[in-house]
């Protein structure tokens, strides 16, 4: 899959409205890595990802990371530990079940809307969204670098 086929497949306009809608609900905070094919380990590969984009970096520890490789079809949702600590392990089998239905009918538009949401709901109901401390601390753009 050529990088342009690979942005194509993906409707970033829904995926960043779905990111800011997220987001007003909660100071936590979502991004989105959309990778090309390679063969190395994807679960390693978001990990890098993860550091690289410094979701990370978040004064609460509460941003988390999907990382997509759609010419593999595997996917990794990666949550720092605020929200890990917070949430649990549940949270991520929820999203990562949700997701799976829509990425098996080959929609992945859809299937990152609904682990957004997901996990939007999350993080607001364990960081809620403070006007007065607030701010965007990541980008809500998708991710297409190549690099992992």
């Amino acid at each position: 899959m050529t990088r342009e086929q690979l942005i194509q497949s993906i409707d970033s306009k829904r995926l960043h409205e779905a990111i800011e809608l997220a987001e007003r609900r909660t100071s936590g905070e979502i991004m989105v890595s959309v990778s090309p094919l390679f063969w190395g380990n994807v679960e390693n590969a978001a990990r890098r990802a993860f550091e690289r984009l410094g979701v990370h970096n978040t004064r609460q520890r509460n941003g988390v990371l999907f990382f997509l490789v759609p010419s593999r079809h595997r996917f990794v949702v990666l949550g720092d530990e605020g929200i890990h600590r917070k949430a649990g392990q549940e949270l991520w089998n929820k999203v990562v079940a949700r997701m799976s239905e829509h990425f098996r009918a080959g929609d992945f538009t859809t299937g990152l809307v609904q682990g957004i949401a997901e996990v939007g709901e999350q993080l607001a109901a364990h960081f809620p969204y403070d006007p007065a401390t607030d701010v965007n601390e990541l980008s809500d753009d998708i991710d297409f670098g190549d690099r992992h």
